[in-house]
């Protein structure tokens, strides 16, 4: 192997060494720009000679004096006085500047230089190779570089980022330095030929390092120069020159040539920790403390309006912004404060007074400008009085009208005469509605709908009322309040809820309907505590008897078209009320549907309305069918706790009752208390409703005939004590026979309807 291989490498450790830099006391006040001897450039606290300095920033005058040295000192102008040197564990250092910003700039030689002659190396390690460890001293890792010069060599760095145990990170970095002819290197370039850098490893700056300078394994000794050098450097301070390649004085020096420059913080603790002891808190009055960014400790600065050093009692001194004209922030009268400043415009002028806002303009005089404010003010009211009086009525007249249109009052007009219907609802002002509603509070809310929401009200006689208060609506859904208005007008029906009045002239439509206080028959079953299965008869009866009604028995014939629990409301005494007519439809008596967009709600939707727009009165058969199976079953129109092909409760239940297996899915407390044959009773009248075809479904007043015979039935059963309890589980539907009979009979002292009804075949 050539001796110049990598067995000429050089790995050098230097250890981490643990120290607590403890802060002394403070020095006195006139420490502030502390006097080393007669001869020597002061420097600025915590700087200074030991015993007076903060420990870990002592300096001692150990330099040359400044006319010797080339370098561009701060302290140039005293050039018969020695510089001052830092005084550190690897050495002392000329120091080139201090900064009270926390970084103070040294004198430096190599790290490594390194000569190959007659076949043997020649390898030194210089001044530049610094140890920081336990000092309040950071290698700067924004400021500073690693230089290597020289032809085929290789510079590693590494450090160790913690204590070396468990936990630590190291970091590496490096860079090659290449040579191919001497025309290869430029000046001031240091992008690998000749000359190469790399910024410090790690995330932040060093306190020690490790570095391997070596040559490229299998290269013989570049012949453009038989020495290299690696060194610490100052991103400004340094500038590559290919005249280093033939100056061999250049490698050989030992002295300080490159400046590096250091961060440093005093104490090892955070801001919020070493306030807590003032005795040792470094940051003195008129000042602001910072954390390092390099870890531990913190620096001081002097708050704005303030300059000086931080670190001595009266250090920082009162800015005087209104000193000099150049700096003099203000257009008008500056006057400083302490820490501050403010401006005064001169008499008869206005204005913030500095140079940065407004300035200071020439003031209008102020009884002018009151004199005329307060005429204009005067003769404005006035005006506004008299044209206000004479318009406010016209105005309120033309609003009303506007609301009246954009509501759809003509429309409601032009609708109810030419169906011939004499209207006794009443009209409400507005203000009645709002006094009613503690104008419209949210703590009134009853529920919210698709087409407004609904408020409790009372009115001024004690009447308690539901306010339904439309959305602000577009030309679509006025045609749906009207609808419901027009509908409501026509129906006189103990189980539809009764509209009271509306009132139009208002920005939003409002409807006043009779209040239903035991709220809607959706939550009663889902929600609520349990319904009784005689409850849910009598509900099922009255809630068919007002669909029926709606089918046959009103000025035209009304389909619903959103039969759903959540329509359905019950007062105190759970009677069922019919509610939510904005979706219904008038049909001729001479047709047997009418064509339209499909609307509904998903669950009780009609499978054949759905795939055909054609909306008839077994639409809302299909919707009550879905309702049975709720009261029957307990369980939502739509859930997802069932298989996907399942999910919908019309095909659950209909495969349940085809199948023979309804009692799997009957509410447990309904199973309980209903006798199984009322049950299969009921479901089987569901299981029809649930038809996919319209035509073999039942009429809603055939449906409300045999429910109303049903619950006679049950009646009369529970007064017989001669019947006998049922088997509670039946598999069959024939156990419903004797009581089909005792339905037929009861219908017939029920109603007359019931000789259209005497041929019906029911389901077995």
């Amino acid at each position: 192997m050539h001796p110049l291989r990598l067995s000429t490498s050089l790995l050098l450790l230097i250890c981490f060494t643990s120290a607590i830099i403890p802060l002394n006391s403070l020095a006195p006040e006139a420490a502030g720009a502390t006097e080393l001897i007669s001869n020597c450039t002061p420097v600025p606290y915590p700087f200074g000679v030991p015993g007076v300095a903060l420990k870990g920033f002592e300096v001692a005058c150990t330099g040359t004096t400044t006319a010797d040295r080339t370098k561009k000192l701060p302290f140039a102008n005293w050039t018969q006085q020695l510089t001052p040197s830092l005084l550190l564990q690897t050495g002392t250092y000329l120091i080139q500047n201090i900064s009270l910003q926390g970084q103070v700039r040294i004198y430096t030689g190599p790290i490594y230089q390194q000569c190959y002659g007659n076949g043997t190396e020649m390898l030194t390690r210089g001044t530049g190779w610094l140890n920081l460890s336990g000092t309040p001293f950071t290698l700067s890792k924004n400021y500073t570089n690693f230089i290597a010069i020289g032809c085929d060599d290789v510079v590693m760095i590494e450090t160790v980022d913690g204590d070396g145990k468990n936990g630590s990170k190291t970091f590496r970095s490096g860079c090659v330095a290449f040579c191919s002819n001497s025309s290869s290197r430029i000046d001031g370039s240091c992008s690998g030929l000749g000359c190469c850098q790399m910024p410090l490893p790690g995330p932040g700056g060093l306190k020690s390092f490790d570095l391997n300078l070596y040559k490229i394994p299998n290269m013989v000794v570049n012949r453009l120069t038989n020495c290299s050098a690696a060194f610490l450097t100052a991103h400004d301070e340094f500038s590559f020159k290919t005249a280093y390649f033939d100056n061999k004085d250049y490698f050989n020096s030992r002295g300080g040539d490159h400046v590096v420059v250091l961060d440093w913080a005093v104490g090892n603790t955070t801001c919020a920790e070493a306030k807590k002891d003032v005795n040792s808190f470094a940051c003195q009055k008129n000042s602001q403390c910072y954390d390092s960014p390099n870890g531990v400790g913190y620096i001081c600065n002097c708050t704005q309006g303030y300059e000086g050093n931080p670190y001595i009692a009266t250090g920082c001194t009162d800015v005087n912004e209104c000193q000099y004209p150049e700096t003099n922030p203000c257009t008008g009268r500056c006057i400083n404060t302490d820490g501050g400043y403010k401006c005064d415009c001169p008499t008869g002028m206005t204005g913030d007074g500095k140079k940065e806002g407004s300035g200071c303009e020439k003031a209008f005089p102020l009884d002018v400008v009151l004199g005329v404010c307060l005429g204009l003010v005067f003769i404005l009211a006035m005006a506004i009085f008299y044209y206000y009086s004479r318009l406010q009525k016209r105005k309120l007249v033309q609003m009303r009208s506007v609301f009246f249109r954009q509501n759809g009052g003509w429309i409601l007009q032009q609708r109810l005469a030419s169906q011939g219907i004499d209207s006794t609802t009443r009209i409400f002002t507005e203000e009645e509605l709002q006094k009613a509603t503690e104008n419209y509070s949210e703590n009134r809310i009853l529920g919210r709908g698709g087409y407004g929401t609904v408020y409790k009200g009372l009115l001024s006689n004690q009447q308690v009322v539901a306010i339904k208060r439309s959305k602000l609506i577009d030309e679509s859904q006025v045609e749906q309040f009207i609808n419901e208005i027009t509908i409501l007008s026509q129906i006189n029906h103990r189980n539809v809820v009764r509209l009271l009045g509306c009132c139009l002239e208002t920005q939003v439509p409002l409807l006043v309907y009779e209040f239903i206080s035991n709220g809607t028959l959706f939550k009663h079953i889902h929600d609520q505590d349990f319904l009784p299965w005689e409850d849910r008869l009598r509900i099922s009866k009255e809630t068919a008897h007002a669909i029926a009604y709606l089918h046959s028995a009103a000025s035209f014939p009304i389909i619903h078209r959103d039969i759903k629990s959540s329509n359905i409301l019950l007062d105190e005494k759970y009677t069922a009320k019919v509610s939510d007519f904005g979706a219904s439809r008038s049909v001729p008596f001479d047709c047997t549907h009418v064509t339209t967009l499909v609307q509904g709600t998903l669950g009780y939707l009609d499978p054949e309305y759905f795939h055909t727009s054609q909306l008839t009165e077994k639409s809302d058969v299909y919707s009550f069918g879905v309702v049975l199976a709720e009261l029957i079953t307990g369980q939502m129109p739509i859930s997802f706790d069932r298989p996907e092909d399942l999910r919908n409760l019309a095909t659950y239940f209909t495969s349940l009752v085809d199948e023979g297996r309804l009692v799997r899915a009957i509410e447990p407390h309904i199973l309980k208390e209903a006798k199984l044959d009322e049950l299969h009773f009921v479901a089987h009248l569901a299981r029809r409703c649930l038809n996919v075809k319209g035509e073999d479904r039942p009429a809603m007043k055939e449906l409300a005939l045999e429910l109303e015979g049903l619950r006679k039935a049950v009646k009369k059963r529970a007064n017989d004590r001669s019947i006998t309890e049922r088997e509670w589980f039946v598999q069959e539907i024939g156990s419903t026979s004797s009581l089909i009979s005792e339905v037929s009979e009861s219908s017939r002292q029920y109603s007359l309807d019931t000789e259209l009804l005497s041929t019906i075949r029911h389901p077995r």
